[in-house]
Protein backbone atom coordinates (compact mmCIF):
# COMPACT_ATOMS: atom_id res chain seq x y z
CA UNK A 1 0.00 0.00 0.00
CA UNK A 2 1.13 3.61 -0.49
CA UNK A 3 1.82 6.48 1.90
CA UNK A 4 -1.06 8.58 2.28
CA UNK A 5 0.39 12.70 2.04
CA UNK A 6 -1.77 15.35 4.59
CA UNK A 7 -2.37 18.35 3.80
CA UNK A 8 -1.68 20.32 6.43
CA UNK A 9 -4.07 22.69 7.95
CA UNK A 10 -1.99 26.01 6.74
CA UNK A 11 -3.29 25.81 3.16
CA UNK A 12 -5.16 29.24 2.94
CA UNK A 13 -4.94 31.33 0.14
CA UNK A 14 -2.63 33.71 2.17
CA UNK A 15 -0.36 30.96 2.63
CA UNK A 16 -0.31 29.17 -1.06
CA UNK A 17 -0.23 32.20 -3.08
CA UNK A 18 -3.38 31.81 -4.62
CA UNK A 19 -5.43 34.78 -5.35
CA UNK A 20 -8.44 35.06 -3.30
CA UNK A 21 -11.21 35.58 -6.01
CA UNK A 22 -14.20 37.37 -3.64
CA UNK A 23 -11.92 40.65 -3.10
CA UNK A 24 -13.42 42.92 -5.19
CA UNK A 25 -11.88 46.43 -6.76
CA UNK A 26 -13.56 49.47 -6.66
CA UNK A 27 -14.73 50.17 -10.01
CA UNK A 28 -13.17 53.73 -9.87
CA UNK A 29 -10.08 51.96 -9.99
CA UNK A 30 -10.27 49.91 -12.59
CA UNK A 31 -8.25 50.51 -15.56
CA UNK A 32 -10.69 49.90 -18.20
CA UNK A 33 -13.79 51.91 -16.18
CA UNK A 34 -13.48 54.35 -18.92
CA UNK A 35 -14.25 52.07 -21.62
CA UNK A 36 -18.28 52.01 -22.69
CA UNK A 37 -20.28 49.25 -20.92
CA UNK A 38 -20.06 45.35 -21.92
CA UNK A 39 -23.32 43.84 -23.44
CA UNK A 40 -24.38 41.60 -20.96
CA UNK A 41 -23.46 44.52 -17.82
CA UNK A 42 -26.09 46.78 -20.51
CA UNK A 43 -28.28 44.17 -20.77
CA UNK A 44 -28.81 43.37 -17.19
CA UNK A 45 -28.55 47.17 -16.29
CA UNK A 46 -31.51 47.44 -18.75
CA UNK A 47 -33.20 45.10 -16.64
CA UNK A 48 -32.84 46.62 -13.09
CA UNK A 49 -33.65 49.74 -14.28
CA UNK A 50 -37.27 48.71 -16.17
CA UNK A 51 -37.73 46.87 -12.95
CA UNK A 52 -36.55 50.18 -10.73
CA UNK A 53 -38.64 52.59 -13.12
CA UNK A 54 -35.41 54.61 -14.11
CA UNK A 55 -33.80 55.46 -17.02
CA UNK A 56 -30.00 54.32 -18.09
CA UNK A 57 -28.26 57.14 -19.19
CA UNK A 58 -26.38 56.64 -22.84
CA UNK A 59 -22.99 57.81 -21.90
CA UNK A 60 -21.98 55.50 -19.19
CA UNK A 61 -18.59 54.05 -18.93
CA UNK A 62 -17.71 50.60 -17.65
CA UNK A 63 -17.24 51.76 -13.62
CA UNK A 64 -20.32 53.98 -13.53
CA UNK A 65 -22.25 51.38 -15.10
CA UNK A 66 -21.22 48.81 -12.50
CA UNK A 67 -21.92 51.23 -9.88
CA UNK A 68 -25.30 51.53 -11.12
CA UNK A 69 -25.89 48.01 -11.27
CA UNK A 70 -25.12 47.69 -7.77
CA UNK A 71 -27.30 50.55 -6.62
CA UNK A 72 -30.43 49.48 -8.67
CA UNK A 73 -29.93 45.69 -7.14
CA UNK A 74 -29.89 46.67 -3.38
CA UNK A 75 -32.70 49.07 -4.61
CA UNK A 76 -34.55 46.06 -6.14
CA UNK A 77 -33.30 43.37 -3.71
CA UNK A 78 -32.03 41.77 -7.06
CA UNK A 79 -28.53 39.77 -6.95
CA UNK A 80 -29.03 39.65 -3.21
CA UNK A 81 -28.43 36.31 -1.02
Amino acid sequence: MGTVERMSDDNTPENTGAVDQSAEKDPSDWVTGDEPPTGPQLSYLETLAREAKEDVPSDLNKAQASEMIDRLQSETGRGTS
